[in-house]
């Protein structure tokens, strides 16, 4: 979990602040939840889950892939499509 709320914040170019002023969450509390000094309560993880558009699953590690939702999908739905796309390039 520590890993994927860095993860997803840093992949969407977000400072921790960033994250505390969308969420409510206090920026030292998000800053232990990245280092593992503490973990999210589940008031938390729903809303981190719903910042960053991800399952709470997604953010306990039980799933690999977020299809939760539906912009998820599509950004699924887009790596592989931009993969194939690059395979035919190559071909």
């Amino acid at each position: 979990m520590v890993n994927r709320i860095r993860e997803l914040r840093e992949d969407r170019d977000l400072k921790q602040s960033d994250v505390a002023s969308a969420t409510g969450i206090d920026q030292r509390t998000i800053s232990n939840y990245e280092t593992g000094k503490s973990n999210p309560d589940g008031f938390a993880l729903v809303k981190l889950a719903d910042f960053f558009d991800v399952s709470v699953d997604y953010l306990l590690s039980r799933t690999e892939h977020d299809l939760f939702t539906s912009s998820s999908k599509k950004r699924l739905i887009s790596s592989i499509q931009n993969s194939l796309d690059d395979l035919k390039k190559m071909l």
